[in-house]
């Protein structure tokens, strides 16, 4: 139930006021003058605040300039008599929501009051929306301890306050769009919208028009003036995804924006002021790109005032334990939750930090999403991994790249397992091939088969 604070220097109106509001759902408090009314606004939750203009001491005027102090959100609608228009009109430059003359009709003072509520309510929700968002790409949230991403933390922390460039370089799938988001939601900037375009989704003509708009009559079909992504993006972020894919036309055109900071749209010759925050990211090495005459030089050296380039997680084996804990906590908890399971066995783990993982960390999340949805119980084990995890032909063990927290026993189970699944391979799965392979007897090999349930396969 939402609370109005009425504030009135008559006895009649507010006790009248209130009972209407009571009839329509609302509680409501009174206030016979504005210190009063402040006092209760710094005591109380407060959706609404219905102020007359002519009151002893702190006018409805300056009552009204004090709550702007206070919550800038808060609506105000101003009760005045007909003498006092002006004062009302002054009110409402001053941030009230509207004003209503007294005499009023009561309908009409409770459509204003719902109106007021409404857009109050859905203000209220798009601050804590973006709140919310704000803390998903907190720098907490770029997950890893290893020395890269350390290095790549200390980097953007320092980046995200200014205005500079910044060219992310990493292969697909290491989170080059977390880092960008990251920045912006750190920077001055966050408070207007990070614009994304993935440059390799686009023909040539459509990205142009994308980027720049078009004015009406440009072309055929054009019944309209579109704005582009980069006035879209207007004292916010362009985040140019897959750069190195632009074509050289389109290179031409925004190292222009980039220096003169306007554009022309499409069919336009109006020059417009844009004011962004360029970050840009590739799978591709640019200054190989540069070299090849694929991407232009001098725009290079304006993307890369900062490089950010992210590490494949082949690179960063001592995070892969806590992106899976972070990946189960992310799909058995809040709203993206899709089972209960609480935890995954050291031999599962063993198997994911001994994969390959081309696709970095996007796949792995998805190997987690998928592991959560078929676990029967409340750990995942290997056999709800999938099975090309299960059955990936061993790498060389690296010693330094076994992750803290994984015991010698594990370790070692894990080796023997793969090294019995290697020998079975190579011998078609005649155990006495594979048992000499193994250099142990086939007994041995057979009470080792039961042990991992390797018979069963």
């Amino acid at each position: 139930m939402e609370t109005i604070l009425i504030v009135d220097d008559e006895k009649n109106y507010p006790m009248i006021i209130s009972e209407l509001l009571r009839e329509e759902g609302y509680s409501s408090l009174t206030a016979s003058s504005g210190m009063e009314a402040l006092d209760i606004l710094n005591n109380e939750i407060i959706d609404l605040v219905l102020t007359d203009v002519k009151m002893p001491g702190i006018t409805g005027i300056q009552l009204l300039e004090k709550i702007k102090e206070i919550n800038p959100d808060l609506p105000v609608i101003i009760m005045t008599a007909y003498g006092s228009v002006e004062k009302a009109v002054e009110a409402m430059h001053k941030g009230a929501y509207t004003f209503i003359l007294k005499p009023f009709e009561n309908q009409a003072l409770i459509a204003h009051i719902a109106k007021a509520i409404s857009v109050y309510r859905i203000v209220q929700e798009n601050k804590m929306l973006r709140e919310a968002v704000i803390s998903r790409f907190s720098f907490d949230n770029i997950i890893g301890k290893s020395k890269p991403m350390q290095e790549i933390y200390e980097t953007i922390k320092k980046v995200a306050p200014s205005n500079a460039s910044v060219l992310i370089e990493g292969e697909s799938g290491t989170g080059k769009e977390l880092v960008a988001k990251s920045i912006h939601y750190n920077s001055l900037r966050k408070g207007s919208p990070m614009v994304a375009v993935n440059c390799a989704a686009f023909a040539e003509t459509l990205l142009e028009n994308e980027l720049f708009g078009h004015e009406k009559g440009a072309f055929t079909g054009a019944n309209t003036t579109k704005k582009g992504r980069f006035e879209i993006s207007d004292r916010g972020t362009l985040f140019l995804d897959e750069i190195g894919e632009l074509p050289i036309s389109l290179q031409v055109k925004l190292l222009r924006v980039l220096q003169e900071k306007t554009l022309e749209r499409v069919g336009g010759t109006d020059s417009i002021p844009v004011d962004f925050r360029l970050i840009a990211a590739t799978n591709k090495n640019l200054e190989e790109e540069v070299k090849k005459g694929r991407f232009r030089e001098d725009l290079f050296y304006r993307l890369n005032v900062v490089k950010v380039k992210l590490p494949s997680l082949k690179d960063r084996p001592d995070d892969i334990p806590l992106l899976i804990r972070h990946f189960i906590g992310k799909y058995t908890h809040g709203s993206q939750s899709i089972g209960k399971v609480s935890g995954i066995s050291p031999e599962a783990v063993r198997i994911l930090c001994d994969y390959g993982w081309k696709g970095n960390v996007r796949e792995l999340e998805n190997v987690i999403e998928r592991s959560v949805i078929f676990c029967n119980g409340d750990t995942i084990t290997p056999a709800d991994l999938p099975a090309q995890l299960r059955q990936a032909p061993p790498s060389i063990l690296d010693l330094d790249g076994i992750p803290e927290g994984v015991g010698l026993a594990e370790t070692l189970a894990v080796v023997e397992k793969r090294m019995i699944q290697k020998a079975m391979k190579l011998s078609d799965n005649v155990q006495t091939k594979a048992a000499d392979l193994l250099g142990i007897g086939k007994s041995g090999l057979n009470q080792k088969l039961k042990k991992f349930n390797l018979d069963k396969e």
